[in-house]
């Protein structure tokens, strides 16, 4: 139950930021693809794998709620009084899980470097989602006066797609809605919703709809591409990740009040190690859980 409450813990920390995903932190603690087929048993037919699968998803979730609220609670104000600073961790923590990410994979990677082509398409698909989306620039609210049937869809969709990205190893879903611009609103969010504002709960129920809905919908895609084809999959990871790093330039521009992007000026060395620090602590947990 600590064990898993603690990797839990760890994936929701990385779950709540833009930056690397639970799914890294996963992949990178060992127990990656013991939390993917999980997720796949508990949407089968076989009662004893159900069972045994929602066991472990349970003490996962219990470590997973709680870091998440403690990370929502202190996050919400760090983001709109340091924004940048912020950007810079979340920027270490993706710059650096690249090469971790190559070197737990490395067997798949080796050798098939006609692959790159797949780091390409990541890199592009981040890029193009960053540069043409919607709602760059502009700070969304989402209190319930505030809400529309378009803003409701929106958020939904957004919620199915993020949702995929967390679950993969590679660009955190937060990432995502960064891009979107509803990272914030729905972090703050989260935050009135914990001091018991009523006001936010309309949004939330849409967002989670569209989580379970993603969940359901691609965990099947997800298990089989790592399976079948789990060199193009990493290749593709690799290059989600990469694009994800312009992505987090973008985060201040989705403010309620819209900031300029990080740039030289604005972008702090000792965060960005700071985000490094935190893969180095998480790769000695590793080592120690393994023991």
């Amino acid at each position: 139950m600590l064990l898993n409450g603690i990797r839990g813990f760890c994936m929701a920390m990385a779950d709540s930021v833009p930056g690397v995903s639970g799914g890294t932190i996963a992949f990178l603690l060992g127990f990656y693809d013991e939390f993917i087929n999980s997720l796949n048993d508990l949407m089968g037919k076989d009662n004893a794998r159900r069972k045994q699968a929602f066991f472990f998803l349970f003490k996962l979730g219990v470590g997973w709620v709680a870091g998440f609220c403690l990370s929502v609670l202190v996050l919400s104000g760090l983001f709109q009084e340091h924004i940048y600073e912020i950007s810079s961790v979340f920027m270490g923590l993706t710059f650096f899980a690249v090469p971790m990410v190559i070197r737990e994979e490395k067997d798949s990677i080796r050798g098939r470097y006609g692959n790159l082509v797949f780091t390409v398409l990541g890199i592009g698909l981040v890029f193009c989602i960053s540069y043409f989306n919607p709602a760059g620039g502009q700070g969304i609210n989402v209190s319930v006066e505030h809400l529309s049937m378009g803003l409701m869809a929106y958020v939904f969709l957004t919620a199915m797609v993020a949702i995929t990205a967390m679950v993969l190893p590679g660009i955190s879903g937060s990432t995502l809605l960064l891009i979107f611009g509803i990272y914030v609103p729905i972090i703050g969010a989260v935050k009135e919703l914990l001091h018991m504002n009523l006001n936010y709960v309309p949004i939330l129920f849409v967002f989670g709809m569209g989580v379970i809905t993603g969940i359901v919908g691609i965990i099947k895609i997800i298990k089989m591409c790592l399976e079948r084809y789990r060199s193009q999959t990493i290749y593709a990871i690799l290059g989600l990740m990469i694009g994800s790093l312009y992505a987090i330039t973008k985060g201040p521009t989705t403010l309620d009040v819209p900031m300029e992007p990080l740039g030289l000026q604005t972008f702090s060395i000792l965060f960005f190690l700071l985000g490094g620090l935190i893969l180095a602590g998480l790769e000695l947990l590793k080592t120690r859980l393994e023991k």
